[in-house]
């Protein structure tokens, strides 16, 4: 496995307990971080504190038990690509989603310059709908 690899590798194994810093820890202090209009934290973030602040400290306060599951990556060298489900369930509807997703990382030596996130963002949509 390359090095790329291996670290976005350990976000996800970071992601899976419960470890926000060992997420963040991948990012570059200007990596940009994407997630795809339609999602309901649309935007592009610059650095882990701005991640922290926009994404995950929502995902963490807005939903049950949410996981981003990996399923396969694909090693491209300096690009990484993730596929697998997010599930977890939307407390303000009490809705429990299971949505693929596709995320692409850019890294240079171990550490993201650039994530990107894809998803059937109607699907999510759906979770946040009462």
């Amino acid at each position: 496995m390359s090095k790329n690899l291996d670290a976005v590798r350990g976000s996800y194994e970071a992601s899976a307990a419960g470890d926000i810093n060992g997420i963040l820890a991948l990012l570059g202090p200007d990596a940009e971080w994407t997630e795809m209009a339609g999602f309901p934290y649309a935007g592009t973030y610059v650095g882990p504190d701005n991640v922290l602040a926009k994404v995950f400290s929502r995902l963490g306060s807005e939903w049950d038990n949410y996981q981003a599951v990996p399923e396969a990556y694909v090693d491209g060298g300096d690009t990484i690509v993730v596929y697998g489900n997010y599930r977890g369930t939307y407390l303000a509807t009490g809705k429990y989603m299971d949505v693929r997703f596709t995320h692409v990382w850019q890294l240079e030596d171990g550490v993201a310059k650039r994530f990107e996130q894809f998803t059937d963002t109607a699907l999510v949509q759906e979770a946040l709908q009462p």
